[in-house]
C-alpha cells in the first residue's frame, strides 16, 4: 500500500448530525520506537503489546455546517480542553486530503482514559487511534453502508492506522492486536512504514495473555514531551547505533516468540527499555524521565527474580512509571510479590493490572 491507496474517495452519501464512538487501546512497545522522519515515519522498526485495560473512549458528534475552516471543540472527561486543540488541528491538517469531509463538518470531540494523561502511558496513541477510528467510521457511512461493497475491514484498519500514525507514531499501534509490528524490516512480511500491521510469524502459548501490572510512579505530565524527545534525535551522537540496535533486536525476536524462550525475550526487552532512556540522558539538552523510585522498582525486580527464578521483567515507556511483565502462569506469585514490594513505590499506591488485548473496538 502507498499513501495514493489512501486518499479519500468519491462520498456516495451525506450524513446529517449525529455522532460516533469507538474505544482505542493502549498499546506497550517491546522494541522501541524513538526517532522519527519526513511526516511521522519511524527510523527504525518496533513491535508493541496491545493492552486490554489501559483505553481511550471516543465519541465524535458532528453536523454539517457551511463555513470554509475547521470547527471543533475537544472535551476531556466532560471538561473543555482548548490546550489539546491545536495538536487537533495540526492532525486535521495532516488528514485533510485523506478525510475530505473535515470541513463540512462542525465536531464536539468527548473522550476520556481510563489511565493518566501525560505520565508514561500512552495516552496519545489511545486517543489519536480512537479518533482515526471515528473519522473511519463517518468514512464508511458517506461511502457505503457496508464492508462488502467499498471498504474491506483490512482496509478500513490499515486507513485508520495509517491516519492515526499522523497525530501519533504509536498510535499506528493502537488499531489491533495483539502483536503489532511498525516500521519496514525484510524479514517481517507486509511490514509498513506507513501503518501498523498484525505480528506474521507465529507466537509461542508463552505469550498468551500476557500480563502487564503498570506501576503509577508518576502520575504527573512529564517534563519533556515525546514529540521533543523525537527530535532530539535528529542530532543525537548514538542514534544511528540506536536504531540498528533497535532492528537487530527486532530480528532476534522472531525466534524468541516463536521458541518462547522467556529468557532470551526478558534481555531484549529490558534492553530496550534501557536504551530509550539513555538516548533521553545523552541527548543535548539531556533529560531524566524516570525517577528514583523507577530505579528501585527496576533493582527489586531483578532480586526477585534472580531469588525465585520468575519470568518476570521490566519495560518502560518515555515516563517515570514502570510497566511489570510476566506470563500468565506466573500470575499469582508476581502479582503478591508486586503488592508486597513494589506498590510501596508508587505514587498514592496506584497500579493497574492490564494484560494483551485484541485492539480496538466500535461502542
Amino acid at each position: 500500500m502507498s499513501k495514493k491507496d489512501f486518499l479519500s474517495k468519491l462520498y456516495l452519501n451525506t450524513l446529517e448530525k449525529g455522532q460516533v464512538s469507538w474505544q482505542s487501546p493502549s498499546n506497550i512497545a517491546l522494541v522501541k520506537y524513538w526517532g522519527k522522519y519526513g511526516e511521522q515515519l519511524p527510523k527504525n522498526t518496533s513491535i508493541s503489546f496491545t493492552l486490554s485495560n489501559c483505553h481511550t473512549k471516543t465519541t465524535l458528534f458532528y453536523e454539517p455546517k457551511t463555513t470554509e475552516d475547521y470547527e471543533f471543540e475537544v472535551y476531556l472527561d466532560g471538561k473543555r480542553e482548548e490546550g489539546f486543540e491545536p495538536k487537533i488541528l495540526k492532525f486535521f491538517d495532516r488528514i485533510e486530503k485523506f478525510i475530505r469531509f473535515l470541513k463540512d463538518y462542525r465536531f464536539r470531540l468527548e473522550t476520556t482514559n481510563s489511565f493518566p494523561h501525560s505520565s508514561g502511558i500512552a495516552s496519545s496513541a489511545s486517543g489519536m487511534s480512537a479518533l482515526a477510528l471515528c473519522l473511519m467510521e463517518m468514512e464508511l457511512r458517506l461511502r457505503s453502508a457496508t464492508f462488502e461493497n467499498e471498504l474491506t475491514k483490512e482496509f478500513f484498519n490499515q486507513k485508520a492506522s495509517f491516519l492515526a500514525r499522523l497525530g501519533s507514531g504509536s498510535a499506528c499501534r493502537s488499531i489491533e492486536g495483539p502483536l503489532i509490528v511498525w516500521g519496514e524490516l525484510p524479514e517481517i512480511p507486509n511490514s509498513s512504514n506507513l501503518y501498523g500491521t498484525k505480528y506474521p510469524f507465529e507466537v509461542h502459548p508463552n505469550f498468551e495473555n500476557y500480563q502487564d501490572t503498570i506501576l503509577l510512579v508518576d502520575k504527573g505530565e512529564k517534563q519533556v514531551s515525546s514529540t521533543v524527545g523525537h527530535n532530539l534525535m535528529h542530532e543525537h551522537p548514538f542514534a544511528e547505533e540506536r536504531f540498528a540496535q533497535a532492528n537487530a533486536n527486532m530480528k532476534k525476536l522472531i525466534p524468541v516468540l516463536k521458541e518462547g524462550n522467556l529468557d532470551a525475550f526478558i534481555k531484549i526487552v529490558e534492553s530496550e527499555a534501557l536504551s530509550l532512556h539513555a538516548m533521553m540522558m545523552t541527548s543535548m539538552p539531556y533529560f531524566i524521565l524516570m525517577k528514583p523510585n523507577t530505579l528501585e522498582i527496576i533493582n527489586r525486580i531483578w532480586s526477585f527474580r534472580k531469588e525465585t527464578g520468575s519470568k518476570v521483567c521490566f519495560t518502560l515507556d518515555a515516563g517515570a512509571n514502570v510497566h511489570v511483565l510476566y506470563p500468565e502462569s506466573e500470575k499469582a506469585q508476581v502479582y503478591d510479590f508486586i503488592k508486597k514490594e513494589l506498590v510501596a513505590y508508587c505514587q498514592n499506591s496506584q497500579y493497574i493490572c492490564d494484560q494483551i488485548g485484541k485492539g480496538a473496538k466500535k461502542l
